[in-house]
């Protein structure tokens, strides 16, 4: 099964959600803020991209963060961090059984279901 992660309030959350629903694929979504998502969900898109590929560096969250809290974060891996500051995590995540994809490109996603 496919699984959308993702922020509600999100434009590109919501386009990722059109574009699947516009061409009939199924998926489940899962919001960031309400629904449980886990350090396993994070360690299973570490199997596919690098941890700093998760963190979204334009977030607000990010530029929050002091340089040390930054480091501390893609140094060592920071799941809690994450898990409790999702904004931190680049929207959406597409999860299938081959791949992960961040953020929404439509040749991307495309590509992924032709």
């Amino acid at each position: 099964m496919n699984k959308l992660f993702g922020i509600s309030n999100c434009d590109t959350v919501r386009k990722a959600k059109k574009w699947l629903e516009a061409n009939q694929i199924d998926f489940e979504y899962i919001d960031f803020r309400k629904d449980q998502f886990s350090k396993e969900d994070i360690e299973a898109w570490l199997k596919k991209i690098s941890f700093e590929d998760i963190v979204n560096q334009r977030s607000k969250a990010w530029k929050a963060l002091t340089d040390e809290q930054k480091h501390d974060l893609i140094e060592n891996k920071q799941f809690a961090l994450l898990l409790d500051t999702p904004t931190l995590i680049k929207r959406p995540v597409l999860q299938t059984s081959e791949t992960i994809l961040f953020g929404f490109k439509e040749a991307q996603y495309q590509e992924q279901f032709a």
